[in-house]
């Protein structure tokens, strides 16, 4: 389920630069245009976590998938700017249900394996974003438009929805509480260190074929290398970032892993040529890679909040900056460039160094 969810986003992800070119949108008016995703995401807070306390993680998972695929056809239907945001909302509001229900789904399994392994589902979304890219690629050098690239994906995303459906874990459901719980101060931090670094992750996500577009000037075939390098260390990190973090400790790799972001984003935008800015795009996989598994997997072990509302708070203040940074880059290039908008996003490379060293972790 993991690695539907990083294929359906990852898709999306990959075509964007097509479908700015189709509907003829500068990058101003798309940054504005992917607003809409954390809008829809927005207007998912208070139904995710009600939800998952009223049906289930399970449940809740399969019927969002499925709308979360479906929702990515939609887009390669959109004609105009105003279908495209309708589109996009319904897309941000399914993948927040996604994110939260399937990774409480894994605190789950967590235990029940009785060590660390949230980073390795991690890892899967993120061979995901990989893979999803490297299809991307091969759907843009055969000009295959991004309605037929969508319907392949909604088709692998059902066939494996309905193999793996039973299973998914069955989790006890509860009487509907209050639609919104405040989460604690120790969730707060966790949320503001994962919100700092999906900033930079979602910058890469829907920014990073643009850049090496229009900054680096790179070759049309090699506009993608640069996702593609970002995604590549980015799963190969959360493979081993389990092993990491209890080798050095939590606190050690969110240090770490901030300043690698930082120190990557600032080489591509220092540096913007085409093996200068792999590197840097290499660095700042490596650097995000960690931050939000190890999030999750503390938010689940709170000791005031149930493991599934406690995931819903924290992943939704950390998807909330995954979603956000997309649109706020597209509004920093309108007004000064792309290099500009790069340089304020390895900013939150920094905060993840800041906020982690002051917090107890």
């Amino acid at each position: 389920m993991f690695f539907m969810a990083g294929l359906s986003f990852s898709s999306w992800a990959s075509r964007i630069a097509t479908v700015q070119q189709e509907l003829d949108l500068s990058d101003a008016a798309l940054g504005g245009v992917l607003f809409a995703l954390p809008v829809g995401l927005m207007c998912s807070l208070p139904f995710s976590g009600w939800a998952i306390t009223k049906i289930g993680s399970r449940n809740l998972l399969v019927a969002a998938l499925i709308v979360y695929s479906i929702s990515l056809v939609t887009l390669g239907l959109a004609q105009n700017t105003f279908q495209l945001i309708i589109c996009l909302m319904v897309f941000g509001f399914s993948s927040n249900s996604v994110n939260i229900s399937v990774n409480t789904q894994a605190v789950a399994a967590e235990e029940l394996y009785g060590r660390p392994i949230l980073a390795s589902f991690h890892g899967l979304w993120s061979l995901a974003g990989f893979t999803g890219a490297a299809i991307g690629s091969f759907m843009i050098g055969h000009e295959i438009i991004p309605l037929y690239h969508f319907i392949f994906i909604l088709v692998i995303i059902i066939v494996v929805v309905l193999f793996t459906m039973p299973y998914l874990k069955h989790d006890k459901v509860a009487n509907a509480g209050p639609v919104f719980v405040m989460p604690d101060n120790s969730l707060i931090k966790l949320g503001a260190i994962a919100f700092c670094s999906m900033i930079c992750e979602g910058a890469m996500f829907d920014w990073s074929v643009i850049y090496f577009k229009k900054v680096v000037l790179a070759p049309i075939d090699w506009v993608g290398t640069g996702f593609t390098a970002f995604m590549f260390t980015m799963a190969g990190g959360r493979f081993v970032a389990d092993w990491f973090s209890h080798r050095f400790g939590l606190k050690r790799t969110m240090q770490l892993s901030g300043m690698l972001t930082a120190t990557g984003l600032l080489i591509a935008v220092i540096f913007p040529h085409l093996y200068t800015a792999l590197i840097g795009f290499l660095f700042v996989g490596a650097g995000v890679s960690s931050v939000v598994p190890m999030v999750y997997s503390a938010a689940g072990k709170s000791k005031t909040m149930q493991p599934g509302v406690a995931l819903a708070a924290v992943s939704t203040i950390g998807f909330m900056g995954f979603l956000v940074g997309p649109p706020m880059i597209g509004f920093i290039a309108g007004l000064a460039s792309l290099r500009a908008s790069f340089t304020l996003i390895a900013m939150m490379g920094i905060s993840v160094t800041v906020v982690a060293t002051k917090a107890k972790i």
